[in-house]
């Protein structure tokens, strides 16, 4: 029987602790050095992701870099998170999941309306909106994000699908801040894809400085 993943403790002063909700957004600035540690407390919990230069928001996410920098679609340990600067914006120092999305995007409205017929419904989009809206962000500034915990598999003839995802129970990611960042989470609340397991649960936001 696989036993749940177990998380060193943090090596330095915890700064910020946070249950987030089923379906809810979280924002916070993470400071150059520390570490920002994402948990799926339950298994199966997608968590949408962007991170903007905390100076200069005009810096940003950027997932094409990433991929090329990186040379694969799944985010894993040592993955450098980039900006379209060319500049590294996270180190992935940990991880025990492995599958971490980068291509499928944030679901919206509009997109849960076409695809699945229904309006309104709880969407990433409005979280990211919300998430920016104290740091003075809004809709243009939203970028193709990361999908932590999320399984996006694709085939050999291109073929990409929103599948069950692989994360368990207390799966966890650290990621370490090579610079000032605005980082900016949707716990995904789609309930029309296996993206949560049709089943939304909370997660854990912790942010400390290593000693």
């Amino acid at each position: 029987m696989n036993q749940p993943p177990n998380p060193s403790a943090p090596d330095g002063a915890i700064l910020h602790d946070e249950i987030v909700g089923p379906g809810k957004p979280w924002s916070r600035v993470i400071r150059t050095g520390e570490v920002l540690r994402l948990v799926d407390l339950e298994g199966t919990q997608a968590v949408d992701f962007l991170c903007y230069n905390a100076d200069n928001p005009v810096e940003r996410y950027n997932a094409g870099d990433t991929m090329k920098v990186s040379g694969k679609l799944f985010l894993t340990k040592d993955t450098r998170i980039m900006s379209g600067l060319g500049r590294v914006m996270f180190t992935v120092i940990a991880d025990s999941c492995g599958f971490h999305d980068t291509i499928a995007g944030c679901c919206s409205g509009e997109s849960n309306r076409l695809r699945y017929g229904l309006w309104p419904t709880p969407n990433c989009r409005d979280n990211f909106l919300e998430g920016l809206k104290p740091f003075g962000l809004g809709m243009r500034d939203i970028v193709a994000n990361i999908n932590f915990f999320m399984y996006v598999p694709v085939g050999a003839d291109g073929a990409m699908a929103i599948a069950d995802g692989k994360s368990k129970a207390g799966d966890y990611v650290d990621l370490r801040a090579e610079m000032d960042v605005l980082a900016v989470v949707s716990n995904c609340p789609q309930m029309n894809n296996p993206a949560n397991g049709y089943n939304l649960t909370p997660i854990r936001a912790t942010v400390w400085r290593p000693n």
